[in-house]
């Protein structure tokens, strides 16, 4: 099992950071990517997605296994003035298609697995789509996912994988009704890795969460890890929104800044705040990407079904298809 992972956990961000960006601007006086103010750019973009009443981000999660800093260190490598990144060495573990509707709180997914064979800019041979964010950072991964699914996608959310440590540190744990024993062991891990759950009902710290988040289940692989990201991001945004974490907020809005980074301006996240109240978290339209599994020169790949995938994304995204 590679040490990388990631979940969705943060597809409530319009909801979450609204208050975040709004609250640690003014009361911790932080900055952010996401806090640029209005100006004529912003303004612009607010219209556009008024009129269309929806937003359609990529979320992505990365971590800093290598110590050489996650979500701090890839906003260090965006090249001023442009929208680019120099290669950032960070691969994504998980990329997941996002549209939020303003008008009536629907939210849909659409998982894309981290090994997806695709076309990336700039390079001769088709990769793993986790790799375009590696060679380009967020702005290049966007590319990537636009046109492999052949969509207008212009906004990216990178969460580094700490923030779901702290956070769920923060509310106290996660309570999962986990579905089956989970056991894995690497002794070549640094440090070793041991995942060892049992089925039934518990409360995940941190540290807990991240194994849970690691493990892949032998018969099914990266899907398998896909379902238990689902089911781990839904427990996590209602008990997160739960009204005892609200004393919380302070620490979580510390763990926003520090460990996560988008391009959509503030004043269209405040958006989402007034839609909060008609979220249906538990009919949140969750899908991966089609496919199967294969070996191509020693190395081990996802194959989209090119005809189901791009029904699926019509059927999903429609009124973000490109001509």
């Amino acid at each position: 099992m590679k040490k990388k992972f990631w979940t969705a956990f943060l597809i409530s961000l319009i909801v979450f950071s609204a208050i975040f960006a709004t609250i640690g601007h003014h009361i911790l006086n932080m900055d952010s990517t996401a806090y640029q103010g209005e100006d004529e750019e912003d303004l612009e973009t607010e219209k556009k997605i008024e009129d269309k009443g929806e937003i359609l981000f990529l979320l992505m999660g990365i971590d800093d296994q290598d110590g050489t800093g996650g979500v701090a260190s890839v906003k260090k490598k965006k090249i001023e003035g442009e929208n680019s990144h120099k290669p950032t060495g960070k691969r994504t573990d998980t990329m997941i298609l996002c549209k939020y509707n303003f008008n009536t709180g629907d939210i849909t997914m659409l998982s894309i697995p981290r090994d997806s064979r695709v076309n990336i800019r700039g390079r001769k041979s088709m990769e793993k789509i986790n790799h375009a964010h590696s060679h380009g950072g967020p702005y290049l991964a966007l590319e990537t996912v636009k046109d492999f699914l052949n969509i207008n996608l212009e906004y990216y959310v990178t969460v580094d994988y700490l923030a779901v440590k702290e956070i769920v540190n923060a509310i106290g744990g996660v309570e999962i009704d986990i579905p089956e024993r989970m056991y894995y062991y690497d002794p070549m891990d640094k440090p070793p890795l041991l995942i060892d759950f049992q089925p039934g009902l518990q409360t995940l710290d941190g540290e807990d969460a991240i194994r849970f988040l690691r493990y892949r289940p032998k018969d099914k692989g990266d899907l398998g890890r896909v379902e238990n990201q689902k089911l781990f991001m839904k427990e996590f945004i209602k008990q997160t929104l739960k009204s005892r974490n609200i004393i919380k907020l302070p620490k979580m809005i510390k763990t926003y800044y520090d460990y996560v980074d988008t391009n959509i301006p503030i004043n269209v996240i405040l958006k989402g705040v007034g839609t909060a109240n008609k979220i249906d978290l538990e009919n949140i339209n969750t899908n991966v990407i089609p496919g199967v599994g294969k070996y191509i020169e020693g190395q081990s790949f996802f194959i989209p079904d090119e005809e189901d995938t791009r029904k699926l994304v019509e059927e999903l995204f429609g009124d973000f298809l490109l001509d």
